[in-house]
C-alpha cells in the first residue's frame, strides 16, 4: 500500500489490509478536536425529493477554509479415545490421589465441571434457572454488540462527515485498497443484474489493462459479492413497496464551491457498504462477551474482555477508519473460529456438529482475506505444541488436522484454484503435522519419552514443512508470496530489494515501536497478561518436570485415575492452547506492527482469566476474589476512559479538492478506454470513480502486478526520459499522474523513491530523479494535459498504440 501524497508505499502483502494513513496531500482532513473556523458546511433538502423530510432540521458541520488539510493520526481437551502410550506421553497425568481434577461427568459438560466458579455459581443461589441464566448472559452479550456499533458508527461519522459528503466524495475517502474493493461492489450493483454484475468482475478487463483477469479468485471479493446481493435484494423489495430508503440533500460547502447532492439510508450504496460492516463488528464485540465468559467461567469475565477491548480500541482495530479492509469481514469469523475451537478442546469427545462448524468458520474466515491462512498456521502450530507437551489428545488432534484440510480445499475450490493456497505454508503445515501424528508410534520406538522425542518432533515438522512447500511452490510455479520472505529476511538481516522497501519503508510494517507496550502497561492490559501467562507457564513446568522425573511414564493405571487425569487435561490444555496462541501473535506483532491487531484483541480475551477460579482461586472465596476483579477493572478504566475521550475528541470531515478536480478532468478529457498509470492509491480512485482502465494497482499480492508497479515506479527513478517512456509504453499507457511528494518525501534516510531506486539501480547514483524534471517540464519525451497543486497528467506520446 502507499501512503497517498507522496509517503513510500505500504502495499498490502497478505498481511492484511492495509493501514489507514493520510498525508496533508491526500485530502483528508481531520480537524483535531475543534472547527478551524470556516464557513459551515450545511444541508437544504432537495426540494421535490422524494426523499425529503419536511420536519428535518438539518444539522451543520465544520470545514476547512482553503482546503487546508490536516493530516489525522489516527485446551483443555478431555481424554479423546486414545492408547495408554497416548496417556503415558502426557505430562497431565498425576499420581493417583493428587489430581486436583474433578471426576469428569457427562459429555460435553466438561465447562462446568472444569470451573468452580462457573456461569451456574450465582444461579444456584438465586435459583435461576439454566436458561435464564443463559438469557441473562446472551442479553449482556447483545448489549456489549450494539455498544460496539454504536461507537464505530460513531467515529466514523465523526472523522469525515460521511453523512454530508457527495457520492464522489464517499467514494474518494475510501483511499487506496479500499477503493479497489469498493469498486466491485460499484459494478455489481449498477449492472443490468447481479448475474451480469458477477460475471463482469470475474471477468475485469480494467484493473489491469490488457489483461482479463478474475478478480474473485485475485482479491477475496466475496463480501463485496454477497453485500451487493443483499443490497440489490433490500432496494427491490423496499421499491417494490414504495418504502423510501434514503434522505437526500443539497449541500453547502462553502467558500466558492459548489454545492453538491448527499444522500443518507440504506438505500444508499456507500451507507448500506459501511453499516454492514460495523453490524458484523458489533457482532464481533458480542462474541467477544460470550468468548470471555465461557474461557473464564464467569460473566464478569465477558464484561473484563469487552471493557479491556474498549480501554485499548485504538490499538485492536482500524475497522472504524478502514471499513472496506479485508480484516473488517474477516476478523469477526476468527473469533468464532477460536471460541468454536475452545469448546472443542473443552470437550472430551467434541460431536460432528461442533466440527462442522469448525470448518465452517474456518471457511467464513479464510474466503474474504488473503492473510488468514497465516493465522491459521499459527493456530496449527499452537496446537502441535500442545500436542507434543500431552496437552491434546492425538484422535482429536487430528480431528482438527482433517477439519482444517477440508475446509482449505473447500476454500481452493471457491477461489477458482488459487494456488497461493495449496503452496503456502499453511497447507504444507497440515499434512506434516498429520503425517507425525499418524507415525507417533514409530517416534515412541526410536526416541525416549521425554525433551528428546519432543524436540525431534517439532524439527521433523518444522523440516518437513519447509521442504513440502517449497515442492509444491516448484510444482505449481507460484511465486506470489515470494516477497514475503524476502520481507521475514530483511527482519533478521541486512537483505533489501525494492519490494521489500515498499514494505520495511513504511511504520506500519516496522518491528512494533515502544509506545505500543507502554499503552498496554497504562491500561494494565500487558501486567495482567503477564500475570496470566506466567501462572499457567508455571502450572504447566511442574507438569512437564513431574513427567520427567516419573520417566515418562504415568504411575496411574486404574479407571479413577484415568478419569482423574483426563478431567486435568481438560481443565489445563486449553489455557496452554491460548497461552502459546498469545506468544505467536505477540512474536508477530513485534516484527510487523501492524499485527498488533491479532495481538490485542487476544491480550483482551487472555485478560478475561484473572476472573477464573482455577487459576486465581487462591485469592480467597467468590466475594473477595469479585472485590479484586473490580478493583483491577476500577485502575484500568483510569486511562481506558481517557483513550475513549482521545477518539471521541477527533472531529473533522473529508475534503479532497485537488484529487476531485483530476477525477472530474479525467471523466470530461479522456476516452472511457483511455488507460492510466501511477501511484497505486490513486489508481485505485481513477479505476472506482472515472472508470477508466489501469496497469497498477495497490493489491500488492501477485508477483505480475509487482513487477508491473515496478515498471510504472521507474518515473520516480533517475533513470532517462526515454527509458521510462519506453517502460509505460511497454505497458499500453495513455496518461501517467504525476505526484509531485512520491518524488520528494521520505519516512525515514534512504527511504524516499528515488533513494529506493537507487537499490536496483546503482549505475544511475547521484544523478536528478526523472520526477523533478518532469515536474518543471515534462517535453520532449511527454506532455502536461493537467495539472494542479498536487496532480500533474502526463499524456505518453500516441506511438503507444503501435506498439500494443
Amino acid at each position: 500500500m502507499v501512503t497517498s501524497g507522496g509517503s513510500v508505499v505500504t502495499p498490502d502483502i497478505r498481511l492484511g489490509a492495509k493501514p489507514h494513513q493520510v498525508s496533508p496531500e491526500s485530502g483528508a482532513l481531520v480537524v483535531q478536536g475543534q472547527n478551524r473556523g470556516a464557513e459551515p458546511r450545511g444541508r437544504s433538502e432537495l426540494p421535490g425529493s422524494a426523499h425529503t423530510h419536511p420536519g428535518l432540521s438539518p444539522p451543520t458541520a465544520p470545514t476547512t477554509s482553503g482546503g487546508t488539510m490536516v493530516a489525522k493520526s489516527r485446551k483443555q481437551t478431555g481424554k479423546s479415545p486414545a492408547t495408554q502410550a497416548d496417556r503415558d506421553r502426557s505430562p497431565l497425568v498425576s499420581p493417583p490421589g493428587k489430581s486436583a481434577g474433578r471426576r469428569p461427568g457427562r459429555e460435553g459438560k466438561a465447562s462446568s465441571g472444569s470451573h468452580p466458579n462457573g456461569l451456574s455459581g450465582i444461579g444456584h443461589k438465586l435459583g435461576l434457572t439454566p436458561s435464564v441464566r443463559l438469557g441473562i448472559t446472551l442479553l449482556l452479550a447483545a448489549l456489549t454488540g450494539y455498544l460496539h456499533w454504536y461507537h464505530l458508527s460513531q467515529l466514523f461519522e465523526n472523522d469525515r462527515h460521511f453523512s454530508h459528503l457527495s457520492n464522489l466524495e464517499k467514494e474518494m475517502a475510501f483511499r487506496t485498497e479500499m477503493g479497489l474493493y469498493y469498486s466491485y461492489y460499484k459494478t455489481i450493483i449498477e449492472a443490468p443484474s447481479f448475474l451480469d454484475g458477477l460475471h463482469m468482475v470475474m471477468n475485469d478487463r480494467l484493473t489491469e489493462y490488457p489483461l482479463v483477469i478474475n478478480t474473485l479468485k485475485r482479491f477475496n471479493l466475496y463480501p463485496e459479492v454477497v453485500l451487493a446481493s443483499w443490497y440489490r435484494m433490500y432496494t427491490g423489495v423496499m421499491g417494490y413497496f414504495g418504502i423510501p430508503t434514503k434522505m437526500c440533500w443539497s449541500i453547502n460547502r462553502g467558500e466558492g464551491l459548489s454545492s453538491v447532492d448527499s444522500c443518507e439510508g440504506m438505500g444508499d450504496p456507500a451507507y448500506f457498504y459501511v453499516a454492514c460492516v460495523f453490524l458484523l463488528n458489533g457482532v464481533m464485540m458480542s462474541l467477544f462477551f460470550i468468548y470471555g465468559a465461557y474461557l473464564s467461567g464467569s460473566r464478569l469475565g465477558g464484561i473484563v474482555t469487552t471493557m479491556c477491548f474498549f480501554f485499548n480500541h485504538g490499538e485492536s482495530t482500524r475497522v472504524m477508519w478502514t471499513p472496506p479492509l479485508r480484516e473488517s469481514f474477516a476478523y469477526p469469523f476468527l473469533v468464532l473460529q477460536m471460541l468454536l475451537l475452545t469448546y472443542i478442546l473443552r470437550t472430551r469427545i467434541p460431536s460432528r456438529t461442533a466440527m462442522v462448524a469448525l470448518g465452517i468458520s474456518n471457511l467464513c474466515f479464510m474466503l474474504p482475506w488473503q492473510f488468514a491462512q497465516f493465522v491459521l498456521l499459527t493456530q496449527v502450530a499452537s496446537l502441535f505444541a500442545s500436542y507434543i507437551l500431552g496437552y491434546l489428545g492425538a484422535a482429536k488432534m487430528q480431528s482438527i488436522l482433517v477439519t482444517h484440510m477440508i475446509t482449505l480445499g473447500v476454500c481452493f475450490v471457491l477461489m477458482f484454484g488459487n494456488s497461493m493456497l495449496l503452496t503456502s505454508f499453511y497447507a504444507s503445515s497440515l499434512v506434516s503435522i498429520w503425517a507425525i501424528i499418524a507415525l507417533r508410534d514409530r517416534f515412541t520406538q526410536v526416541f525416549r519419552p521425554g525433551i528428546v522425542i519432543w524436540v525431534m518432533q517439532g524439527v521433523a515438522w518444522v523440516v518437513s514443512t519447509v521442504l513440502l512447500k517449497s515442492m509444491l511452490s516448484t510444482v505449481f510455479g507460484a511465486s506470489d508470496d515470494a516477497h514475503i520472505s524476502g520481507l521475514i529476511k530483511s527482519k533478521f538481516t541486512s537483505y533489501k530489494d525494492f519490494h521489500t522497501l515498499m514494505y520495511t519503508c513504511a511504520a506500519e510494517f516496522d518491528f512494533m515501536e515502544l509506545e505500543t507496550p507502554v499503552r498496554y502497561l497504562k491500561t494494565l492490559l500487558l501486567p495482567i497478561n503477564m500475570l496470566v501467562v506466567a501462572l499457567i507457564a508455571g502450572r504447566t513446568i511442574q507438569d512437564i518436570f513431574r513427567f520427567l522425573r516419573d520417566g515418562g511414564k504415568a504411575s496411574g493405571k486404574n479407571e479413577d485415575a484415568d478419569e482423574a487425569a483426563g478431567s486435568e487435561i481438560a481443565a489445563k490444555g486449553e489455557l496452554v492452547y491460548h497461552s502459546l496462541q498469545l506468544v505467536a501473535f505477540a512474536v508477530l506483532a513485534i516484527l510487523i506492527m501492524r499485527l498488533k491487531l491479532f495481538l490485542t484483541p487476544h491480550m483482551c480475551i487472555m485478560a478475561s482469566l484473572i476472573c477464573s477460579k482455577q487459576l486465581f482461586g487462591w485469592i480467597g472465596e467468590k466475594f473477595k476474589h469479585q472485590i479484586v476483579v473490580f478493583a483491577v477493572m476500577a485502575v484500568m478504566a483510569v486511562q481506558g476512559v481517557a483513550n475513549l475521550q482521545a477518539q471521541w475528541a477527533i472531529i473533522g470531515e473529508f475534503s479532497n479538492l485537488p484529487q476531485e478536480e483530476l477525477l472530474d478532468w479525467i471523466q470530461d478529457n479522456t476516452r472511457p478506454n483511455s488507460v492510466f498509470a501511477g501511484a497505486m492509491p490513486t489508481m485505485a480512485s481513477v479505476k472506482l470513480s472515472a472508470g477508466r482502465p489501469i496497469v497498477n494497482h495497490p493489491h500488492y499480492e501477485d508477483a505480475g502486478l509487482r513487477e508491473r508497479t515496478k515498471l510504472v515506479y521507474s518515473m520516480y527513478s533517475r533513470m532517462s526520459g526515454e527509458t521510462v517512456k519506453k517502460n509505460l509504453m511497454k505497458l499500453g499507457v495513455d496518461f501517467f499522474v504525476l505526484e509531485d511528494s512520491w518524488c520528494t518525501r521520505r519516512t525515514r534516510p534512504g527511504c524516499s523513491m528515488p533513494e529506493i531506486w537507487d537499490i536496483e539501480d546503482p549505475q544511475n547514483v547521484g544523478k536528478a530523479p526523472l520526477c523533478s524534471h518532469m515536474s518543471r517540464n515534462s517535453r520532449p519525451h511527454f506532455t502536461t494535459v493537467f495539472s494542479n497543486d498536487i496532480y500533474k497528467v502526463l499524456k505518453v506520446p500516441k506511438a503507444t498504440k503501435d506498439l500494443r
